[in-house]
C-alpha cells in the first residue's frame, strides 16, 4: 500500500470544506425536477391531441424523469415522453438538463419506428434546417453531447445530403439545445422544439 499523502488542492479543500455549495446544487437540481415535471404535463397534453400519429404501443408508457451524475462527469436530468426503447425499436423525444452545459430536447427513432417516419422528415428538410436542429451522426446512439463528431448542424447539409445520411444510418436523431442562461424562458422554448418534432411526425 502506498504511503504517499493524498492531499487536496487550495481549490478543492475550498470546496469540500463548503457544506453550501452542495445544498445549492441540490436546491437547482430540485428546481430542475420541478421544470421537468411541468413539461411533461405539457408534453402529455400535446401528445393527446396528436395520438393519432403514433403507434398505439408507443404510448403505453407513462413519462419518466430520471437522473444521474456521470455522464461525462456531470450530473444531468432526463424527460422521456413518449419513449418506447425496445431492443431493435426506438421512438423517444428526450428532454435533457446538462449540468455546466445546456438544455436539448431530442427525437430518436430507431427500427420500425425510423423506417416509419424517415420519409416524412426527409420531406420536412426545409422546416428542419431553418429550426436550429442538429442530426447525430455518431455510430453510438447513446451519445447526448454536441460536439462534432456527434452532431452537425442540420443547415450544413443540402436536402440531398439530409435524406442520404438518414437512409444510411441505422437511427435517426434530431436535436436542439438551449444554454442553460435561457433558465427563464427554456420552458416555453422546450415547448415549441417539441411541438415542432412532433410536428414532423405528421402525414
Amino acid at each position: 500500500m502506498s504511503g504517499a499523502k493524498i492531499r487536496l488542492s487550495e481549490k478543492e479543500m475550498e470546496l469540500v470544506t463548503n457544506a453550501a455549495v452542495i445544498l445549492t446544487k441540490n436546491a437547482i437540481i430540485e428546481k430542475v425536477k420541478m421544470l421537468l415535471a411541468e413539461l411533461q404535463t405539457a408534453e402529455e397534453e400535446i401528445i393527446h391531441h396528436h395520438s393519432n400519429l403514433f403507434p398505439v404501443a408507443t404510448l403505453l408508457t407513462r413519462p419518466k424523469i430520471s437522473r444521474g451524475e456521470n455522464y461525462m462527469g456531470l450530473p444531468y436530468l432526463i424527460l422521456d415522453y413518449p419513449r418506447c426503447f425496445d431492443k431493435n425499436n426506438i421512438l423517444a423525444i428526450r428532454t435533457m438538463f446538462w449540468w455546466g452545459k445546456y438544455f436539448s430536447i431530442t427525437l430518436h427513432l430507431s427500427g420500425n419506428y425510423k423506417q416509419l417516419y424517415q420519409q416524412k422528415i426527409i420531406a420536412a428538410f426545409d422546416t428542419i434546417a431553418t429550426s436550429a436542429f442538429f442530426i447525430g451522426i455518431h455510430e453510438n446512439q447513446w451519445e447526448h453531447h454536441f460536439e462534432k463528431d456527434n452532431y452537425t448542424a442540420v443547415n450544413d447539409f443540402s436536402a440531398i445530403e439530409f435524406g442520404e445520411l438518414i437512409q444510411q444510418q441505422e437511427f435517426l436523431k434530431l436535436a436542439q439545445k438551449i444554454p442553460l442562461t435561457q433558465w427563464d424562458d427554456a420552458k416555453n422554448i422546450l415547448l415549441v422544439a417539441y411541438n415542432n418534432l412532433v410536428s414532423l411526425l405528421k402525414d
